[in-house]
């Protein structure tokens, strides 16, 4: 199934605004936070982070992160996609809580056909996360090497 685009149908500035949206919920964050091993109690344990000055759980940014790119790759790289090369100038400016709906969006900052493998290009993406309030939860850029369209 393709309904990523081709490295040739990315233009440079376009915005793609992505359909999905998630509420985060208590067992999203206990889930990944249990599986990846992150043993931060910030995200586990609530009634330490009522003691911070969060004064709740925090949601892990790494499932914020991946769910930011997840929602992503439909409208961008699924069937496309060659290979990530990068994830730079990741940040996480608000944090995430239980409850919060996330909705997520992309900029394709360049694009360039690739040197060494012809048929293929270069795309920098810029994906920007945000909460039900429209504040920026998480942002980053990724760096893909994308398959040019069938000739």
């Amino acid at each position: 199934m393709v309904s990523g685009k081709f490295f040739d149908q990315f233009t440079d500035g376009e915005v793609i605004r992505h359909q999905v949206s998630r509420t985060v919920t208590e067992t999203d964050n206990l889930l990944f936070t249990a599986l990846t091993h992150n043993t931060q109690p910030l995200h586990l344990d609530a009634e330490i982070a009522a003691q911070s000055e969060f004064g709740h759980i925090l949601v892990n940014s790494i499932f914020t992160f991946g769910l930011m790119i997840g929602v992503s790759v439909t409208d961008t790289t699924l069937g496309t996609l060659v290979a990530n090369l990068g994830m730079d100038k990741v940040i996480f400016p608000k944090p995430v809580r239980i409850g919060d709906t996330l909705r997520s969006e992309t900029t394709v900052i360049e694009k360039r056909a690739s040197r060494s493998r012809p048929g293929q290009g270069v795309v920098v993406f810029e994906h920007r996360c945000f909460n039900q309030k429209g504040e920026i939860v998480a942002q980053c850029l990724r760096t893909t090497l994308v398959q040019g369209s069938p000739q």
